[in-house]
């Protein structure tokens, strides 16, 4: 069972119960600054952020708006982008607050800030893409040392 987050016509959010189904299909999508949304064939109105989705993100609404719906998802052909229907209904539509910062701040080299901390580059690419997720110890040396890393920057003199 998994809740889906339907908006009424007033726009009021309302949790719903549906059962996946591999069959599941979008049959019509818009945007907003931060979000996809698509509505099902069973007319519930589901969203993903547009974090995930960098490519959707920063594309003008003509390179949005030049889809195809395929059997089982969305395809943009000149961003080189795919959604599947079933994506939205994972649980984590909104990342969290450290994938956030780390969707956000693409900057960042993954790879040398996870040598930094002293942990698997991998393993900490699992946690923001969410395929794992860190244990509070493990967030908080995060954390700090994103902290710690503003502090060097912030004491730079030229």
């Amino acid at each position: 069972m998994t809740m889906l987050i339907s908006l009424s016509p007033g726009g009021t959010s309302i949790l719903t119960d549906k059962i996946s189904s591999m069959g599941m299909a979008i049959k019509k999508i818009w945007f907003d600054a931060e979000y996809i949304y698509g509505e099902d064939e069973n007319g519930n109105v589901l969203k993903q952020s547009l974090l995930w989705y960098p490519k959707l993100k920063e594309a003008t609404d003509e390179e949005r708006n030049q889809y195809k719906f395929g059997f089982d998802g969305i395809h943009w052909r000149n961003l080189d982008e795919d959604i599947s229907f079933e994506s939205f209904n994972y649980d984590d539509a909104e990342p969290s607050k450290l994938q956030k910062f780390f969707l956000t701040h693409r900057e960042l080299n993954i790879s040398e800030f996870a040598k930094r901390i002293g942990i698997n580059a991998t393993l900490l690419r699992n946690y923001i893409n969410g395929f794992k997720h860190p244990s509070k110890e493990r967030e908080e040396q995060i954390l700090d040392s994103i902290h710690a890393i503003g502090k060097e920057y912030v004491s730079a003199v030229f």
